[in-house]
């Protein structure tokens, strides 16, 4: 289940689809943020474990960094600004759903690979999907990310105390800014779609018919989210067992009746359908990634005021290269099984989700 989300007044739709070599600026800036994700979480990571105190919820660390790798730099010389909310909080959450902060790193900052996905929403937010598709970064409006903080006690009692919910699984709550620049805050949630199968057709589901059908043209694009018509005319269903239907119900009304206490109106269920006839054959992951690699290493021994402008210059010039367009042996291997940490859920704990 996804929320919360916000309405905008943009009524056009973004392009639905995977963009890898487009909108190069917007991976300049996420290198930035996995870089700031980098050090903000091994810090928090040093400190000894304890209870989550009330003073965490408000806390907030700064950080400046410099590109050739100093992160304390004056405020007068940087590259870009990193803050990062309710540290411990977010640290905590991750572990209520058995998730390392070894493997949170790894996967998100190990190698600067990434997809791009345009929002089929009218947030016009923009999702990031990790090199190995198991986290997702999103950018979120600066009205979200405010509303996010002041629901945070809740939602964090509300995960610790429910290790099965359906809410979406929000493990960072960030915000960057580049010189000159604007500020942009996001948020790192799990990806609850299999790494390991092909999604062939995707469902945004609210329980309404109203205005609910994407049109046949949006719908035949790869990745698109289709709604509540598109489900009925196309007959689909989930189906369940006696056992997991109860505890399935039992855990929507219990994620709901949350949602109805923080007063969020605007939530939905997100099916992604898996066809075994298809298989991975069509290989729909392995075209959706892209590798940012400024390759800094060969210019260690310049001095550091050559080094910075000469990194600056490389990190704006670098365009991302296409995973299937790498050469052969160097492709990084996509998991072969679900995330370790979503097989603590018994809704996701099978190959692939719900059987």
């Amino acid at each position: 289940m996804r929320g919360p989300r916000r309405r905008s007044t943009t009524q056009s739709l973004l392009p639905i689809g995977t963009l890898i070599a487009p909108g190069h600026a917007n991976y300049v800036l996420m290198y930035n943020m996995l870089t700031g994700i980098r050090v903000s979480v091994s810090r928090c990571e040093a400190k000894d474990r304890r209870p989550v105190r009330e003073d965490d919820y408000a806390a907030m660390h700064k950080y400046s960094f410099d590109v050739v790798g100093d992160e304390m730099t004056s405020s007068s010389r940087y590259d870009f600004k990193f803050k990062d909310y309710a540290p411990w909080v977010f640290r905590c959450i991750r572990e209520a759903f058995h998730l390392s902060t070894e493997d949170y790193l790894v996967s998100l900052t190990d190698k600067y690979i990434l997809s791009e996905v345009g929002s089929s929403g009218k947030s016009g937010s923009f999702f990031y999907y990790s090199q190995d598709y198991r986290f997702i970064i999103k950018t979120v409006h600066h009205t979200e990310h405010k509303f996010m903080r002041q629901i945070l006690p809740q939602y964090y009692e509300f995960v610790r105390d429910n290790p099965h919910t359906l809410l979406s699984r929000i493990y960072g709550l960030h915000r960057i800014k580049l010189p000159h620049g604007r500020k942009v805050h996001f948020i790192v949630m799990s990806n609850i779609l299999p790494p390991n199968k092909d999604i062939h057709a995707q469902f945004d589901l609210k329980g309404s018919m109203q205005g609910r059908e994407l049109s046949a043209e949006l719908a035949s694009k790869p990745r698109a989210c289709m709604k509540d018509q598109n489900w009925v005319k196309m007959r689909q269903r989930l189906h369940l067992g006696p056992t997991k239907c109860c505890a399935f119900v039992k855990q929507l009304i219990k994620d709901v009746t949350l949602l109805i206490r923080l007063n969020i109106m605007d939530y939905s269920l997100l099916v992604g359908i898996h066809d075994l006839n298809q298989g991975n054959a069509a290989k729909l992951r392995d075209t959706t990634l892209a590798m940012f690699d400024p390759q800094t290493t060969d210019i260690q021994q310049l001095n550091r005021l050559t080094r910075a402008h000469t990194i600056r210059k490389k990190v704006v010039h670098t365009d991302p290269v296409a995973l299937d367009a790498l050469p052969q042996g160097t492709l990084p291997p996509l998991p072969e099984s679900m995330f370790q940490e979503l097989r603590y859920s018994m809704f996701y704990r099978e190959d692939g989700g719900i059987l």
